[in-house]
C-alpha cells in the first residue's frame, strides 16, 4: 500500500482520511512512490487554531528556554542531516551531496537563531526626562505561515522557521506538495528537541491550503518563496488581508565576465552555478554576459566542462540529477526548442542525454546557448532548469545596461581581476545580492537574503537581522517610578530560568 504523507498538527500526525491527495514521485525513476494529503480550508483552520493555542504559552517562554530548544534542535539536525539529505534526493532528485549542502546551509540559520537572547535585546535610556526611563522591546507577531518551494524542501523552511520560533511565534508550514517528506522529518526533530506541541505544525496541500493561510485572520505574518507571479499574488492577497508578508520571487541571475577575468575560473563557475541541482535554484546562473573579446574562448571552455558532466540518479555517483516532475521537465524542454526557433546558437543540446538511471526518469541534460538576444524567451523568462544562455556585449557599459534593464534583481556575479571594476559594478548594479568572483552569492546566516525589483515583494529580506525584525514588533515603554522598590535578601548565585 502506498504511504500517505500526513499533516503534522500539535505534535502528532493527523489520522483523518483526507478528501483529496496528490502523488509524490521519485524523479529518477518517474514512478509515484507516495501520496500526500491535501488540506481543505477547514483543515487549515484546525491547524491554525492549535498554533494559536500554543502561542499563549510559547510567546511568554523565557529566552533561555527557547535557546535551549534551538540548541537541541541544532544538534539533532546535525546528527541526522545525512538522513534528511537522502529524503530530499528521493523526492526532489538533486544529487545527495547537493542535498547535504542544502541542509548545511539551513543549519547555519538554526545556529544564528540560537543566539536569540542577544538578537532580541532592546534599547534603554535612563533619565530621558527627569526620573523618566525609556526602553524598547521586541515581541512576537503571533501565528506565522511559511509557504516553501520544491527546490529547497529543507533549506528554505530553515531560513524562516527557526527565527520565527526563536522570536516567540508559532508556525504553520505549507511545504511544496512535490517533495513534502522533509518537512515532516524536520517536525519530528523539533519535537524531539523539546519544542512544545503546536509551536511548529505542517499542513500539506496545494493552492487551497495557500489561500486558506493567506485569508485566515489569526495568521499575522506570511513568508513565501516561489516564482514571481505567485509571489506577487501571495503578497497582494496577504497584505489585503492585513498580514505582514515577505514574498521572495523569481530571478534571472547574470554572471558578467570581463576581458581580464581568469576564464578557467569563470567557466568552472558558470557550469557549477548553472547546472547544480539541475538549474532548479533561485540563485542559479542562467545568463552569462561575455564582454568582448572573451566570448569564443569562454563558450569553448564552458562546453568542454559540460561534456564531462554525468547525469543520472542522484543516489549514484553523478554530477546532476533529474528535474522534479515530468511536467516541469517538459516545460524546460520547450524552452530549448523555443531558443532554437528564435535563432540562438545551440552549442550543447541536453535533450536525449544518456543517463545513469531509469529510462522513465525526468531527464534533461545540461544545455548551452550562445549569441542569445535579450528579446528571446530563453532570456526573458525564468526557465528554472539546466539551460545556460551566453549573451555577448562590446563593453562594461553594455553589460551593466543588460542587467539593469532586466525586471529581476535577485543575484549576480562579476568575474574580473580588476578591483576598481568590481567595486564600480557592486555600486551600479541594481541587484540585491552580488558576488565578486563568487558565482552563487547566497549570504551567510548573519546577513539577510533577498533581491530587488520583481525578485522581492515586501520590505523584509529573509533570515538574519531582517528576519528577526520581520517576526517581531517593537514596543517602546516610558516609565517613571516615584519610589524605589526592594526585593529582599537572597545570597544564592543568580541564574537564568
Amino acid at each position: 500500500m502506498t504511504e500517505l504523507i500526513r499533516h503534522w498538527i500539535a505534535g502528532k500526525f493527523d489520522d483523518a482520511t483526507p478528501q483529496r491527495t496528490g502523488e509524490v514521485f521519485d524523479p529518477a525513476t518517474g514512478k509515484a512512490t507516495k501520496h500526500v494529503a491535501f488540506a481543505s480550508e477547514s483543515d487549515v483552520d484546525a491547524v491554525v487554531v492549535r498554533a494559536a493555542e500554543a502561542l499563549k504559552t510559547w510567546r511568554h517562554t523565557s529566552l533561555a528556554r527557547r535557546s535551549n530548544v534551538l540548541f537541541a534542535f541544532r544538534e539533532l539536525l546535525n546528527q541526522r542531516k545525512s538522513e534528511l539529505a537522502e529524503i530530499i534526493t528521493a523526492e526532489h532528485g538533486k544529487v545527495v551531496s547537493d542535498a547535504a549542502g542544502e541542509v548545511q546551509r539551513g543549519l547555519e540559520n538554526v545556529e544564528y537563531a540560537c543566539g536569540i537572547p542577544n538578537l532580541l535585546k532592546g534599547g534603554f535610556s535612563q533619565n530621558a526626562s527627569t526620573s523618566v526611563d525609556v526602553h524598547s522591546v521586541r515581541q512576537p507577531v503571533g501565528v506565522v505561515g511559511v509557504i516553501s518551494p520544491f527546490n529547497f524542501p529543507a533549506m528554505v523552511p530553515l531560513w524562516f522557521v527557526p527565527g520565527a520560533i526563536a522570536c516567540g511565534n508559532t508556525v504553520v508550514l505549507k511545504p511544496s506538495e512535490k517533495d513534502p517528506s522533509a518537512a515532516n522529518f524536520i517536525a519530528q526533530l523539533w519535537q524531539e528537541a523539546g519544542l512544545p506541541d503546536g509551536v511548529f505544525n505542517v499542513v500539506h496541500g496545494d493552492k487551497v491550503a495557500v489561500d486558506a493561510l493567506l485569508a485566515h485572520p489569526t495568521v499575522k505574518a506570511v513568508s513565501f518563496v516561489g516564482s514571481t507571479p505567485v509571489a506577487r499574488y501571495v503578497y497582494e492577497t496577504g497584505t489585503s488581508n492585513g498580514k505582514r508578508v515577505q514574498a521572495l520571487g523569481g530571478a534571472k541571475n547574470h554572471m558578467v565576465v570581463l576581458p581580464d577575468a581568469d576564464l578557467d575560473l569563470a567557466a568552472d563557475a558558470a557550469v557549477s552555478a548553472g547546472f547544480g541541482s539541475a538549474g532548479e535554484r533561485c540563485m542559479a546562473i542562467s545568463a552569462v554576459v561575455a564582454v568582448d573579446p572573451v566570448g569564443d574562448e569562454l563558450v569553448a571552455k564552458i562546453a568542454d566542462r559540460m561534456a564531462k558532466l554525468s547525469v543520472g540518479d542522484g543516489r549514484r555517483n553523478c554530477d546532476m540529477g533529474p528535474l522534479v516532475t515530468a511536467a516541469h521537465r517538459d516545460r524546460v524542454t520547450s524552452y530549448v526548442a523555443a531558443g532554437v526557433s528564435a535563432g540562438a546558437e545551440l552549442v550543447v543540446d541536453g535533450r536525449g542525454v544518456r543517463v545513469d538511471g531509469a529510462s522513465d526518469g525526468f531527464w534533461l541534460g545540461p544545455t548551452l546557448f550562445d549569441r542569445v538576444r535579450t528579446d528571446m524567451s530563453i532570456y526573458t523568462d525564468e526557465i528554472f532548469g539546466p539551460v545556460l544562455s551566453v549573451l555577448r556585449v562590446p563593453d562594461y557599459e553594455a553589460a551593466i545596461g543588460v542587467l539593469n534593464n532586466n525586471p529581476y534583481g535577485n543575484g549576480t556575479a562579476i568575474f574580473t581581476e580588476n578591483g576598481g571594476a568590481a567595486r564600480q559594478y557592486c555600486e551600479e548594479v541594481e541587484v540585491g545580492m552580488v558576488g565578486v568572483n563568487v558565482p552563487i552569492p547566497v549570504p551567510v546566516s548573519y546577513y539577510s537574503f533577498g533581491g530587488w525589483k520583481d525578485s522581492l515583494f515586501g520590505d523584509a529580506h529573509a533570515y538574519g537581522p531582517d528576519g528577526i525584525q520581520f517576526y517581531t514588533r517593537t514596543k517602546v515603554v516610558t516609565t517613571r517610578w516615584p519610589d524605589p522598590s526592594h526585593g529582599g535578601v537572597n545570597l544564592g548565585f543568580p541564574q537564568n530560568r
